[in-house]
């Protein structure tokens, strides 16, 4: 093989528009958020990448030998897609090292996983990863539960959602993984959601210009977990925003800014009751105490973030 046959197959698949991340051929859900905010995130970091995709949700963009990236796609098990970025970055270093391939040649390597992966099963990979300093980009798409085999509940489950997993109302609290990342002490962190495009894309071209270790987490609604009607996606993004249980912020350079600050909040219970996960906190009858538990919760964050 030539060099430059070895080098179309590390770029992948022939070109496609990004558009066709939404076309049909893929077994994704109509409305998922987890691909709205993926589809915005292609469209900034284009073909010149390399997606180290965990089993998940989105592992059903693939179908052997395609995929509808412009750029190269690997997958991996699910706790092991830090490491498969690892490999990649290595590879690539030694190549570039060699001048086997130019350096204009060189790829970015992106990982792409649920939060099943991120808060549970690959937290120790990358946990390892971001202390070697790998130079990656690390995409959550968080629809908090495991949503590709029937939304069990995960570490980033709110509390009082219902799961397959947690009955009528998760007793846990949904982890704060912006946070585990902060305490890594990374080149760059953000959260994000698909419902706030202008935000997401700044973040995404921000840390595109970064080296290091990097995260873009973003809240993923997600109809059939969250059981609500497909066409209410962005809605219920916005809605996660302006009541405050989500959070836009970024952490660089040791700082936590908030990129955007809901004023005035909504009541939470106006995301809440859009999601039938929460239907049994108003219905037969208001769980005032678990209503309230939740409010307090979200008032006591942006009490302590000023």
């Amino acid at each position: 093989m030539s060099e430059t046959q070895s080098v179309h197959v590390i770029r992948g698949m022939k070109d496609l528009p990004s558009a066709h991340l939404l076309a049909g051929g893929t077994s994704m859900c109509a409305g998922c958020g987890g691909l709205q905010a993926l589809h915005e995130v292609y469209d900034v970091l284009g073909a010149k990448t390399v997606f180290v995709n965990a089993a998940g949700c989105m592992t059903l963009l693939a179908n052997y030998p395609f995929t509808p990236f412009r750029g190269s796609w690997l997958y991996t098990s699910m706790a092991s897609a830090p490491a498969g970025a690892q490999g990649v970055r290595d590879a690539l270093d030694i190549l570039i090292a060699k001048k086997r391939i130019p350096p204009e040649e060189d790829l970015s390597a992106v990982v792409l996983t649920g939060d099943g992966a991120a808060y549970g099963m690959g937290l120790s990979a990358t946990s390892a990863a971001i202390e070697r300093g790998l130079d990656f980009l690390y995409l959550c798409y968080d629809n908090e539960g495991y949503g590709n085999t029937g939304q069990q509940a995960s570490g980033a489950t709110p509390h009082g959602a219902r799961t397959a997993t947690s009955g009528r109302g998760y007793s846990g609290f949904k982890k704060d993984l912006f946070a585990v990342w902060a305490a890594h002490r990374p080149a760059y962190a953000a959260t994000a959601i698909g419902s706030e495009p202008v935000d997401l894309a700044r973040k995404v071209e921000k840390a595109a210009r970064i080296k290091g270790p990097r995260l873009i987490h973003a809240l993923a609604p997600c109809p059939p977990g969250w059981d609500y009607d497909p066409q209410e996606t962005v809605e219920i993004g916005r809605l996660a925003v302006k009541c405050g249980i989500w959070p836009l912020r970024e952490y660089e350079n040791g700082r936590i800014v908030h990129t955007r600050v809901p004023h005035p909040r909504v009541p939470v219970e106006e995301y809440l009751r859009r999601q039938g996960r929460f239907r049994h906190l108003f219905e037969p009858q208001r769980d005032e105490q678990a209503l309230a538990a939740i409010q307090a919760g979200v008032d006591a964050y942006w009490s302590s973030a000023g």
